[in-house]
Formats: structure tokens, C-alpha cells, sequence
């Protein structure tokens, strides 16, 4: 029998889920681009392979927003506001703590969420995975391709050949794959999705992954390169590749399905332990005020110390409605922390264009990286970037690294490319890029 709908609520947006089984571990399933919780069921391999998950785990799968069940929206998300729609799933069917299956497009989600929130997730499979669009899309002449499928097919189902290209000849598959098309996403929606999708680029964050992996891919994937499994599991720390024949990207047919499924059930069943959640992949803020000397020269001890009180009210404001986390002020500045990119550079873009109101300019940088929680103190490489990147902003400029400008790919954030610079006591060379002036609204 077919699970019942649920809605989960993530910001305005209701995001439609289904749990079923009732085993010792908590897996949570990250679909791929498109999917439909509903129509799981009406295939048979499908509906075998979820009946096997339930046979040891209570199981929690989603459709992302914008697919599915799940309310469409005006613009698609970048992977920090999808980690949130996959946090109000978990809250919503009162899981904690759960083993994370990450399909195709869904992988980079659920390495995304695994680095940054550690404690909520005991074990990491991903099949099918990539950490950048060009394993999926070699060359621009392809994806051009996959848009005219979605102009004049999408919905017919003859996209099987490569997704499925053992069931290329099966006339039943194909009707079930053309609703799994209509159902996931209309063909502007699909076209957005891909468009946001092609600016994944996760590198950076694979080492920050610490918790166990595996990395199961077919060597003949005719959707996603076996390229892209072997770098996944190369860059997480003790990560396991697993290979299978085969040309299917659907996980669930193919002659080796079971082999996969089995490749699961041990994997999970045999993970002991909990994730040490000291380091955790997080965004980190600087920020202080330009000229601070000088202006506390020119007002004067009293007057000086109630216009810091005044900015500091304000910025601690700000980073409550970007849902920040303070760390320190130091001086006349501030170190704050971040579960989202986006969110932090929209709370820094903010913070440089509401302080102007006091007669001040502040200048702010942003990193992404794993990070080392001490206490109430956060330190690491990530944090030294930060402070290196911020160092380098003029009055009301808001600078990041390339990890954050990759990371924030379809958020609609927009930058300018301030070129290649060293960064003191960092090695190598960084691009930084400035973030453009607009006051977002809150999350």
C-alpha cells in the first residue's frame, strides 16, 4: 500500500514527503532532478527496491521544491536553501539523526548537508554522484541537446534510452517514465532546474565530510560519468567506491539492482558510531568598520562608543534575520558563522548597506570551509581565509572566495570578479569576487 502524503514546511514553501518501514535506522532518500513521490509506487522495480529500504529502516523521502508534489515556486533554489527543505523534512517526521541516500542531483545536496550538520547524519550513500555539473553535462553542445528533449518530448518518455537504456525497448517502462517526467516538472521548470543545476561545483567541500561514505556508481552511466563517483570518493576522507556494470542510471533496473540494493542494506546495517561533530562545514563572516581610528578620533570617546552600540545593535539584528550565529565581536567588528552560504552573503550585503544609515561603511568577507568548533569559538583554515578575504574589502564592499561563489550557484546572487590574489599565511592563490550591492530580504 502506497504511503500517505505529508507537507513539511520550509519558509512559505510546503514541501511534499512520505515515510514508510519501521527499522532500527533512519534513512532519509534525496531524490534526483525530478521526481514524484507518488508515482514511486506504480513501478514495480521501483516499488521493490523502497519495500527492501523499509525491510531495515524507517524511511523518509522528499520532493525537492518546485518537483513533485511540492509547491512550485518563482525561482529555483541554490543547494543551501534545499538543505533547509531537507532539514524540515527530518523535523517534520521527528528524525534527528538519519543515514542519508543521495541519488544523481540529490548527492551534492546530501554532501552538502552531511559536512555542515554532522550530527544529523550517521552514514552518507550516494549513487550515481558528482561534485560538478560537467560530469553530467560534458559540453555545452549536450546540455543544449537535453533543452531541445525538453522543448519538444518532455513528458513522452523517450529520455528512458539514456536513463534507463536496458529498458530502451520496454513500451510499459516508457508510459511509466513519461508521467515520472510530467508529474517531477513541467518543461520550464525542468529548463530552470538544469540552468541552476549547471552551476554545481562542490569540490571544495568533499574533504569536510566526515562521516562514513559510500560511493556506489555503474562504470557505464550513460547519465552522470563513472568519473564523477571515482572524484567523489577519492576527496571524502575514508570514503568507499563501489562499481557495478552496467549503462543504467536508475538505480532500481538493470541486471545488478539487487547487487545495489545489497550494496546498501550492508553498508548501513554494518555502520557503527556516530559522526564526531567538532568540525562541521560552515560559512564565516567578517566584517569591520572602515576608517574605525579616525572616526573615533573625530567624535570622541562618548559619542564613539554610543555609535558602536548603535552598530552593533544593528548588526546583531541582521544576523538574527539571516540567522547567523554570532561568534565575537572584536573591537568594531564581528565574526559570525553560517549553515548557508547564500544566507550569509545576503546578512553581509545587508549589514554593508544598513550601516551607511549611522554615517559609517563597513567592509566584509566570506569563506566556506570545515571548520573547528572550540567551545563557543570556531577556528581552522576556513576561518583564517575569511578574515584574509575581508582584510582585502573596501568601504561597503562585500568580498567572498570561489568556494562561496560556487556554492551559492542559482541563488541569484550575482559578482564581480576582483581577479587572483595570495592570501597572507593561506597557500596558493584565491579568486575573490564581490558580491553586488541590494538589500535582500530575509530568508
Amino acid at each position: 500500500m502506497q504511503p500517505v502524503t505529508q507537507y513539511a514546511r520550509s519558509g512559505d514553501v510546503h514541501v511534499a514527503y512520505q515515510t514508510f518501514g519501521d527499522g532500527p535506522i533512519n534513512l532519509v532518500l534525496v531524490p534526483g532532478f525530478v521526481s514524484n513521490v507518488e508515482n514511486y509506487w506504480d513501478q514495480p522495480d521501483l516499488a521493490r527496491f523502497l519495500t527492501r529500504l523499509a525491510s531495515y529502516a524507517r524511511v523518509v523521502t522528499f520532493d525537492k521544491r518546485g518537483t513533485g508534489g511540492s509547491d512550485r515556486v518563482s525561482e529555483l533554489p541554490g543547494l543551501d536553501v534545499r538543505m533547509d527543505d531537507l532539514r524540515a523534512v527530518m523535523d517534520a517526521a521527528g528524525i534527528e539523526q538519519a543515514a542519508l541516500l543521495g541519488i544523481s542531483e540529490g548527492a551534492p545536496l546530501s554532501i552538502l548537508f552531511a559536512a555542515t550538520y554532522p550530527h544529523r547524519c550517521r552514514a552518507l550513500v550516494l549513487y550515481g554522484s558528482f561534485s560538478r555539473f560537467s560530469y553530467w553535462f560534458a559540453t555545452d553542445e549536450a546540455l543544449a541537446a537535453f533543452f531541445g528533449y525538453v522543448e519538444k518530448a518532455w513528458g513522452t518518455g523517450g529520455s528512458v534510452q539514456k536513463f534507463a537504456p536496458s529498458r530502451a525497448n520496454d513500451a510499459a517502462f516508457q508510459r511509466w517514465w513519461g508521467r515520472n517526467e510530467r508529474l517531477g516538472a513541467s518543461p520550464a521548470a525542468v529548463t530552470a532546474l538544469m540552468r541552476m543545476n549547471s552551476q554545481i561545483e562542490i569540490g571544495g567541500v568533499l574533504p569536510a565530510v566526515r562521516v562514513p561514505t559510500l560511493v556506489i556508481h555503474r562504470t557505464g552511466d550513460q547519465v552522470v560519468n563513472v568519473a564523477g563517483g571515482r572524484d567523489v570518493a577519492a576527496k571524502i576522507p575514508g570514503a568507499r567506491l563501489a562499481e557495478f556494470p552496467g549503462s543504467d542510471h536508475l538505480f532500481y533496473v538493470g541486471e545488478n539492482a539487487d547487487d545495489i540494493s545489497d550494496a546498501i542494506v550492508e553498508f548501513l546495517t554494518g555502520a557503527r558510531g556516530s559522526a564526531v561533530a567538532d568540525r562541521v562545514l560552515a560559512t564565516v563572516l567578517f566584517t569591520d568598520i572602515v576608517g574605525s581610528t579616525e572616526k573615533a578620533a573625530n567624535l570622541g570617546d562618548r559619542r564613539w562608543r554610543a555609535l558602536l552600540d548603535d552598530h552593533h545593535a544593528m548588526v546583531r539584528g541582521i544576523l538574527t534575520r539571516f540567522r547567523g550565529h554570532e561568534v565575537k565581536t572584536t573591537g568594531d567588528g564581528f565574526f559570525a558563522t553560517f549553515d548557508g552560504p547564500a544566507r550569509g552573503v545576503r546578512c553581509a550585503r545587508a549589514i554593508a548597506d544598513e550601516v551607511r544609515s549611522l554615517g559609517i561603511d563597513i567592509r566584509a568577507g566570506l569563506h566556506t570551509g570545515e571548520c573547528e568548533i572550540i567551545g563557543d569559538d570556531v577556528g581552522g583554515i576556513a576561518v583564517h581565509i575569511g578574515a584574509r578575504v575581508a582584510a582585502l574589502a573596501g568601504a561597503g564592499e562585500v568580498l567572498v572566495s570561489s568556494t562561496v561563489k560556487d556554492l551559492v550557484a542559482g541563488s541569484g546572487l550575482r559578482f564581480g570578479s576582483r581577479g587572483v590574489t595570495p592570501l597572507k599565511g593561506v597557500p596558493g592563490e584565491w579568486q575573490i569576487f564581490a558580491a553586488e550591492s541590494s538589500i535582500s530580504p530575509a530568508p
